[in-house]
């Protein structure tokens, strides 16, 4: 298994992050076929696979607003008002992707990228795991 990590800067607002480029480029070095996994070992980001760019990541952001909204509910109440939410929402978007790769390529629908998560304004940075399963 080739495995790698690289750090993503979300800053200190909700985010959907793309990172389809980073897994692409790792993709095609890993070269041939086999699974990309791509893994975020926070307690509060996701990996969603989702069209990007057309506003979609923006209504993500809205839906999880009315689903979890950022108020005083949460039993897990340290950092800013409503942090605990961040901490519910990886049941929701997981914490890991597994997307096919065929001859180097992500094998992605029409549309789709890759993104982080990232509810949590009181940590700004990330690590993304991306590895490699191949036969």
């Amino acid at each position: 298994m080739k495995s790698q990590t690289f750090e993503v800067s979300t800053g200190t607002r909700e985010r959907v992050h793309d990172i389809t480029r980073q897994c692409e480029e790792f993709a095609r070095s890993s070269g041939g076929d086999g699974l990309l996994h791509v893994f975020v070992p926070h307690a509060t980001a996701g990996v969603a696979l989702m069209e990007l760019g057309s506003g979609s990541d923006d209504d993500l952001l809205s839906l999880l607003s009315d689903l979890l909204p950022a108020d005083e509910r949460w039993r897990h109440a340290h950092g800013s008002r409503g942090h605990g939410r961040s901490h519910v929402m990886p049941a929701f978007i997981p914490p890991h992707a597994t997307i096919p790769v065929l001859d180097g390529r992500l094998a992605l629908g029409t549309w789709q990228s890759v993104a982080i998560v990232d509810l949590n304004v009181d940590n700004s940075e990330r690590r993304v795991r991306l590895s490699f399963l191949s036969d």
